[in-house]
């Protein structure tokens, strides 16, 4: 059978790579493992190599306008651990799990049986202006960027309650490195930015962005999630928004939070833009979610999300888009 589920984001080789070598993506205590894609036929897992810009200052990060700014030597840094991120996806690659760089490599592994990786950088900080970054990036595998995560970089500016941060757009920096990703085959990803930088992204992007893993913000208002306006803007350009899996971003009142609501974000997605735009992109491994009982815990038990959305009254042929059609489509598109 084809493996069908691809999840556009997760936190697993950042904190495997914190954990030292006494783990690896085959075994491990985390929610993404090996069994559990297995169990969940997974066809591709995009795995993110996030630094935190903050982990990486001398002191405390500075504060400016009421934002957190990293210094470049932070950046630098952190640009570091992203390679070495990248280095450790290369070492876990195995018989049943692949990296692919093209739609080619990816419709071969999937000939094969095998799993593919897709490496992705969170947090485009990293580039601190250089140019060149981006190419090495390229070169080394990185198939997607999340221009932003929660401070003011290079590129633009974070998701923010502050709407002077929240509406401010892409720097100049910001819109050449879209274009530049748009040239070499690089997936936009909008998720943690400003709503001034997405649309930025649509206005200079010449190909199918994502917000990897974002919700709907009439759903769940958190400045994380995505307004309808924007929702439809993704399925005017061909792109596709990732359900993500951390409660804070699918309920207001966390505690509560079930795989339902899971379901309902996504049915409200095609409501409002079309069963072409929601996608999966979990977050597993880059939430804890200590205060919801009964919840999902890894790719080993998506069937309960798959029957959840069957409940909400999404049917097979949107379950299968949600899955790994949108995705896919973006990824052939891109790559």
């Amino acid at each position: 059978m084809m493996r069908k589920l691809i999840d556009m984001h997760c936190d697993t080789i950042s904190m495997l790579l914190r954990g030292g070598a006494a783990e690896t993506i085959v075994e491990n205590h985390l929610s993404v493992d090996m069994e559990g894609m297995k169990r969940a036929e997974t066809m591709i897992q995009f795995f993110a190599c996030f630094a935190d810009g903050r982990e990486y200052v001398d002191g405390k990060a500075v504060r400016v306008g009421g934002h957190r700014q990293i210094s470049p030597d932070a950046w630098d840094r952190a640009y570091g651990a992203v390679l070495d991120m990248i280095e450790l996806i290369h070492k876990e690659e195995n018989e049943e799990l692949l990296l692919a760089r093209s739609y080619e490599e990816i419709q071969e592994n999937s000939r094969q049986g095998r799993i593919s990786a897709i490496a992705t950088v969170e947090e485009g900080g990293v580039l601190n202006g250089r140019p060149e970054r981006l190419e090495e990036l390229y070169q080394r595998g990185i198939r997607l960027m999340t221009l932003t995560w929660n401070y003011e970089n290079c590129l633009g500016y974070p998701n923010s309650k502050d709407s002077a941060v929240m509406n401010r757009g892409l720097k100049s920096f910001g819109i050449e490195t879209v274009e530049r990703m748009n040239e070499l085959g690089m997936i936009v990803d909008v998720s943690h930015l400003s709503d001034g930088g997405f649309w930025d992204c649509i206005r200079y992007g010449r190909f199918p962005i994502v917000a990897s893993h974002s919700n709907a913000r009439a759903l769940c208002g958190v400045p994380r999630n995505l307004t309808d306006e924007m929702l439809k803007a993704l399925a005017e350009k061909g792109g596709a928004a990732g359900l993500n899996f951390y409660p804070v971003f699918l309920r207001e009142e966390e505690s509560e939070v079930t795989v339902q609501d899971i379901a309902c974000h996504a049915a409200y997605m095609i409501d409002v833009a079309g069963e072409d735009v929601p996608a999966i992109g979990t977050d597993f491994d880059g939430f804890e979610c200590k205060r919801v009982t009964g919840y999902v815990s890894g790719p080993g038990e998506m069937d309960r999300v798959w029957e959840a959305m069957k409940k909400q009254g999404i049917t097979e042929r949107q379950l299968d888009k949600i899955w790994s059609g949108n995705a896919l489509r973006v990824l052939r598109t891109v790559l």
